[in-house]
């Protein structure tokens, strides 16, 4: 009888697709969705990944341009009226209310360092939002995947324990296939929790990065301008 059982379980595919096949269109739709949510992360991440290391370049190129001692209103006219990167963006926006700050007679209007400061805190925040895009799924995914694939797992379980009551048998051909589907679910659950949980965390802390340095650009460009101002 063990024997028979024993050759029973090992005839059962227990491929993923398989498993899936076999599986009730509730784990099934469990299962897709974690394996979207997944694939989703992963392009969020890889894309990220890019952005960012292209954002730290642009950076770095622009702030030995700006430091270079060359006149700021050339430094302006080669940005253009439509900068590319995200520091040449923060330093037209200011370098635009510098010069609508100036009256017709060359004096400068009331209150132009408050508006210069605002103009650039503006394209800040217009990039920190362009960093974080995306970042809210990754944390969405790293906190609910394991609870979704947990919850594939249970509706597996029990209908793996179903089969059991139909069949009138517990040995282990009849259980063995319903408890692999449903952990199944768990596992995806998982695997597309960890990367979600882990690049968060790492692309969070890039774009805290990236976003300090533009803050820092910010109140170094004002600076100048301030002494400009009071000269």
């Amino acid at each position: 009888m063990e024997t028979d059982t024993l050759a029973m379980a090992q005839e059962i595919d227990f491929s993923l697709l398989a498993l899936f096949l076999r599986a009730t269109i509730t784990v099934k739709l469990v299962m897709l969705l974690l394996i979207v949510a997944s694939f989703w992360s992963w392009s969020i991440i890889v894309q990220k990944i890019i952005t960012y290391r292209k954002a730290r370049a642009e950076a770095a190129r622009f702030d030995e341009e700006f430091w270079s001692g060359e006149p700021l209103d050339e430094l302006f006219d080669k940005v253009g009226p439509e900068p590319q990167a995200a520091p040449e963006r923060i330093f037209a926006a200011g370098m635009m209310e510098w010069r609508r700050s100036h009256r017709q007679d060359g004096k400068l209007i009331a209150g132009a360092a408050a508006r210069i400061d605002r103009s650039m805190d503006v394209a800040i925040a217009k990039e920190t939002d362009s960093l974080n895009a995306g970042l809210s799924f990754l944390a969405t995914v790293g906190s609910t995947a394991p609870f979704v694939g947990l919850f594939g797992t249970v509706w597996g379980i029990k209908h793996a324990f179903e089969q059991i009551a139909l069949q009138q048998n517990t040995n282990l051909a009849v259980v063995a296939p319903g408890i692999a589907e449903a952990l199944v679910a768990t596992a995806l659950g998982l695997l597309a929790a960890i990367p979600a949980v882990i690049f968060y965390n790492k692309l969070s802390a890039d774009s805290d990065r990236l976003g300090g340095g533009y803050e820092s650009f910010a109140d170094e460009f004002s600076t100048i301008l301030s002494r400009q101002l009071d000269a």
